[in-house]
């Protein structure tokens, strides 16, 4: 097996695995707010996401920088936190401060935070050279990632289907906004807790 595949398959597997849950969390409430028709939308948060860990995933590993690791654990579930309190926030994205595309701003420099999580985990995998391990490796999350999103969508979509099914009287909201409030409601609940247990101090 080829050095490229093999770091292709850890990236794979560490971001599909629980091991990756903070992370896997962060893209389900980015693309939380999305309908299937706005993947124009939801594609260009996602690549800015993807090119803000990739900047940090590269100047870490290659020792450019150096990041404390408590800080960066703390963090990433902060970042989830206050993606979930957008979605909570913006009500009408029709209306959302400058169209709503500050979204791939923020989720770009989100990215930043989690690639240096990504980089910890990667960094002691690593002997001399880094070039291809690192191609390797980042192009094995971006797969797990898209692997992620697409299940997303499925779980999207059926939770969609059963809004639009339930009795109006219990569901005032659109399908879309019931979707937003359950899934950001319950991650931000799950990540509040993992920064009060991950604070540095």
């Amino acid at each position: 097996m080829s050095e490229l595949l093999a770091y292709f398959q850890v990236g794979f597997r560490h971001i599909v695995s629980a091991n990756a849950l903070d992370h896997i969390l962060f893209l389900l409430v980015l693309a939380a707010v999305y309908h299937a028709r706005d993947w124009r939308d939801a594609l260009w948060v996602v690549s800015a996401f993807t090119a803000g860990h990739s900047v940090t995933l590269a100047l870490a590993v290659t020792g450019a920088v150096r990041l404390p690791t408590r800080l960066i654990e703390f963090l990433i579930p902060v970042t989830i936190v206050l993606t979930c309190a957008e979605n909570l926030a913006v009500t009408d994205r029709t209306r959302a401060p400058w169209g709503g595309r500050y979204r791939p701003v923020f989720a770009a420099v989100f990215g930043l935070v989690h690639g240096a999580g990504f980089a910890n985990y990667l960094h002691d995998l690593f002997v001399d050279r880094v070039a291809v391990p690192l191609l390797g490796f980042n192009v094995g999350i971006e797969a797990g990632q898209i692997v992620v999103l697409l299940a997303a969508a499925a779980v999207f979509a059926a939770m969609d289907a059963v809004f639009r099914a339930a009795p109006v009287p219990r569901i005032s909201a659109s399908p879309l906004r019931a979707r937003v409030v359950m899934v950001s409601g319950m991650v931000a609940v799950v990540a509040t807790v993992w920064a009060a247990q991950r604070k540095p101090w």
